[in-house]
């Protein structure tokens, strides 16, 4: 399977642009996939830069790249700062984050990612977790139920919708994606059930991979890893993570107002570098997953 299969690389030269790549310097690309984007990074690299990877898929460590200046790590972004140390970096240029699901991961049908496929309920990213969707429709409460739908997928029939499922599986397991369909049918009129149905698998998604956390964890150590004038370069995909990035630049912070000093300045890590980035019609046209994809651009102060 080539890299390209494997995941069409979202606003390439844009997102691989904006880290403003110095030829001896050292870049991160925390969502490795098909390796796209970390193929773009090495190309613009001298024989001293480095590139550091991460990717928590272990399907994704077929598309390692040879090349004495890379490094792939199989572990969650969320780890990034523990595992740059472990490779002795403590300070890096550039870190780009594409926090997209691959294509691979969509378009694998036995991984439970699509709505298009009947598959059992997995949608672990990473193999190695114990924990998957079945545990999230199975043993969750009401009330936990309830929350993932409403706050990770922004359903307005969360409550009726973990009503039913708290219902259907007291008669016996739901174990599959079919299997759930059929229990949320009656909340999937024909016009709007594919968008109903992706808003209920992204909400499993996120809490059975914990990426909100991840997300949160991820961005609060690119402050302390990156050199000043190191750029950060991320693309999300729904407003759940982009109110996150959006905010951790403008404040430093995911709650609250940014600190103050003495003289009312306001003491953030970033600045904002150009504006918000989408796809042209083109790439789009060429590649639908990059419908809803959205790039902001930071530098370290």
């Amino acid at each position: 399977m080539t890299p390209m299969m494997y995941h069409n690389p979202v606003l390439l030269s844009a997102s691989v642009d904006a880290l403003d790549i110095k030829k001896d310097g050292v870049y991160v690309d925390v969502t490795f996939g098909g390796g796209g984007h970390s193929k773009e990074i090495l190309n613009r690299l001298g024989s001293e830069g480095k590139l550091i990877a991460f990717d928590q898929d272990e399907d994704a460590l077929k598309n390692a790249l040879d090349d004495e200046r890379f490094t792939l790590i199989n572990e969650n972004y969320r780890y990034i700062k523990q595992f740059l140390k472990f490779y002795g970096i403590r300070k890096v240029d550039g870190i780009l984050a594409d926090f997209g699901v691959s294509s691979h991961q969509f378009d694998t049908a036995e991984r439970g990612f699509s709505t298009r496929f009947d598959a059992d309920l997995d949608m672990r990213m990473s193999q190695r977790n114990e924990f998957s969707a079945f545990n999230v429709v199975n043993k969750y409460s009401y009330d936990e139920l309830r929350r993932v739908l409403f706050e990770y997928g922004e359903l307005r029939n969360a409550n009726a919708m973990a009503k039913a499922i708290e219902e259907a599986r007291s008669e016996s397991k739901i174990k599959t994606t079919d299997a759930l369909k059929e229990v949320l049918q009656r909340f999937l009129p024909n016009a709007k059930a594919h968008k109903i149905l992706a808003q209920v698998y992204q909400a499993i998604r996120i809490e059975v991979n914990q990426e909100i956390e991840s997300i949160k964890e991820f961005l609060h150590q690119t402050a302390d890893l990156l050199e000043p004038g190191g750029r950060l370069s991320i693309i999300s995909y729904h407003s759940l993570e982009d109110r996150l990035v959006k905010r951790y630049i403008r404040a430093g912070q995911f709650e609250g107002e940014p600190e103050k000093d003495f003289y009312g300045n306001i003491d953030v890590p970033f600045k904002k570098v150009g504006r918000l980035i989408v796809p042209s019609k083109e790439e789009i046209a060429n590649n639908n997953r990059a419908r809803s994809a959205k790039l902001r651009i930071a530098e370290r102060i």
